[in-house]
C-alpha cells in the first residue's frame, strides 16, 4: 500500500477508522479511548515521520480526551487507566533488567511479571484510595490470563470478518466460547481467594497524593540519575513519613451523620472517644457503615437501637417516625429528622416547631420527600434530602453529644 501515491496516508486513515470504530463498538469506555487515542497520536507521528516519545503520546492524548469531557477525570476507571499505563512505560524497563536470562520462556514470563509489577506501581495508591484493598493474586493472575488475551483478541476479530462476510464458523464458535469460559472460569477461582486479599486498609488522599509524588519523584531519577532527582525522592519518601505521623496523632472528627440507604435509617455520631451506631436495623451492619469506619480510621464500638431525641453540637434533634408524634412539651429542637414516611402537615409543623432545618433519609416514600421539599421552600426553611444530596453531616470542634 505504501508503493501507491498517497498509500502512506490512506494507510493510516484505514488504522484510524478501524481503531475509532473498535472504541464506538466497545461503548467508548475510558480505558478503550484512551488506548485507541494514544495509537492514534502514534500513527499520525509515524507518518509525519518523527519519532514519537510514549510519554508524550500519553500526555497529549490524556490533554486532548480533558478537553473533550474535563469530567473524564473524576472517572476512577480513566485514573487508573492512565496510572498504569504511565507506570508501565517508565518501570517496567527498570524492572525488567533486574533480571537478565537467556532462557526464551523464562525472559518471557519474567517480561509478563515486569509489566503486572509497574502496573501495580501505577494503580496501587489509587486501589487503596477508593477500594481500601490490595489483591494477593495479582501476579499469578495476570501470568497466567495474559498470554492468552492475545490468542483470544485475534480469534474473536477472525470470527467478526467471517460473520460479517456471510460465513458461520461452527466448531470455531465453540472453541471461542470455550477459551472464553475457561478464563472466565480461572479468574471467577481467583476471585473467590478471598483470604489473599488484604481487607479494610485505611488510605487517605494525602497520602494518595504522596505516594504519587513518590512514583513522579522515582520516574525522574530513573530518567537521569543526579544529586537533585535524588533530593526528589528523598523529599517525597519524607513527605510520606510526615502524612503518617499527622494521621497518626490528628485529634479525630467529631460528627453527626445521617447516613442515606433505603428503606432504613441510620445515624453515625463520633467523638474523640467512641464511634456509636444507630440503626433501624440492628442485626445487618451495611458496608457504608465499614467504608466509614475505613475512611475515619475508626470502628463502631456501640451499635443502639435508633433513639427520636438527640441533642448535638448545643443543637436538640427530633426524628420523626411513622407515628408523626411531635408535639413534646417544653422541646422546640432545632433539626427535625423525618422518617419512615410519617403523615404530617409538614406547613404546620414548621410553624409550630420552627426548625432551623429539616432533613428526609432514604427510609421515605420518594413522591412525600418531594412534597415536603415543595413546602420546605416555600417556607424558606433549608430541606436537606439525602436520596438527593447525600448523607447529612454536622460537624463539631468540641465532644458535645447527649
Amino acid at each position: 500500500m505504501e508503493c501507491w501515491k498517497h498509500g502512506k496516508f490512506l494507510k493510516v486513515a484505514i488504522l484510524l477508522i478501524s481503531l475509532w470504530g473498535f472504541a464506538l463498538i466497545a461503548g467508548l469506555s475510558p480505558s478503550v479511548v484512551r488506548a485507541v487515542s494514544m495509537f492514534s497520536f502514534v500513527a499520525i507521528g509515524m507518518q509525519l515521520n518523527r519519532r514519537t516519545s510514549i510519554l508524550n503520546t500519553l500526555f497529549a492524548s490524556l490533554l486532548i480526551l480533558l478537553l473533550i469531557n474535563p469530567l473524564y477525570i473524576f472517572q476512577v476507571g480513566f485514573q487508573l487507566s492512565y496510572s498504569a499505563v504511565f507506570a508501565i512505560v517508565v518501570f517496567q524497563p527498570a524492572i525488567m533488567r533486574l533480571i537478565n536470562t537467556e532462557n526464551k520462556f523464562l525472559r518471557y514470563v519474567w517480561k509478563i511479571a515486569s509489566v503486572t509489577l509497574a502496573a501495580q506501581f501505577g494503580v496501587l495508591p489509587l486501589s487503596l484510595f477508593y477500594f481500601h484493598q490490595f489483591p494477593g493474586l495479582f501476579l499469578v493472575s495476570n501470568i497466567f490470563i495474559l498470554p492468552f488475551m492475545g490468542l483470544i483478541l485475534a480469534i474473536g476479530i477472525i470470527l467478526i470478518f467471517l460473520i460479517l462476510i456471510g460465513l458461520h464458523p461452527f466448531l470455531l464458535s465453540k472453541i471461542y466460547g470455550w477459551m472464553i469460559s475457561v478464563l472466565n472460569d480461572f479468574v471467577a477461582i481467583i476471585a473467590s481467594k478471598e483470604s489473599f486479599i488484604i481487607k479494610d486498609i485505611s488510605f487517605s488522599l494525602m497520602l494518595c497524593l504522596a505516594f504519587f509524588a513518590l512514583l513522579i519523584s522515582v520516574s525522574f531519577l530513573l530518567k537521569k540519575s543526579n544529586f537533585r532527582n535524588l533530593n526528589f525522592v528523598l523529599f517525597a519518601i519524607l513527605a510520606i513519613q510526615l502524612v503518617f505521623i499527622y494521621e497518626k496523632y490528628k485529634k479525630p472528627v467529631n460528627e453527626f451523620v445521617v447516613f442515606h440507604r433505603a428503606r432504613n435509617t441510620d445515624i453515625g455520631i463520633t467523638n474523640q472517644e467512641s464511634f456509636r451506631y444507630y440503626t433501624t436495623n440492628i442485626q445487618q451492619k451495611p458496608s457504608f457503615i465499614t467504608d466509614y469506619e475505613i475512611g475515619n480510621n475508626r470502628k463502631v464500638d456501640t451499635t443502639l437501637k435508633l433513639k427520636n431525641i438527640y441533642s448535638y453540637a448545643e443543637k436538640d434533634i427530633l426524628i420523626i417516625d411513622s407515628l408523626g408524634v411531635y408535639m413534646l412539651p417544653n422541646f422546640n429542637p432545632k433539626l427535625i429528622i423525618l422518617i419512615n414516611s410519617p403523615k404530617i402537615n409538614l406547613e404546620r409543623l414548621v410553624l409550630k416547631l420552627q426548625p432551623e432545618q429539616v432533613i428526609a433519609d432514604g427510609s421515605n416514600y420518594k413522591n412525600l420527600v418531594g412534597k415536603w421539599q415543595l413546602t420546605a421552600k416555600n417556607e424558606k426553611i433549608p430541606f436537606h434530602a439525602t436520596g438527593e444530596k447525600g448523607a447529612f453531616i454536622i460537624k463539631s470542634v468540641k465532644n458535645t453529644y447527649n
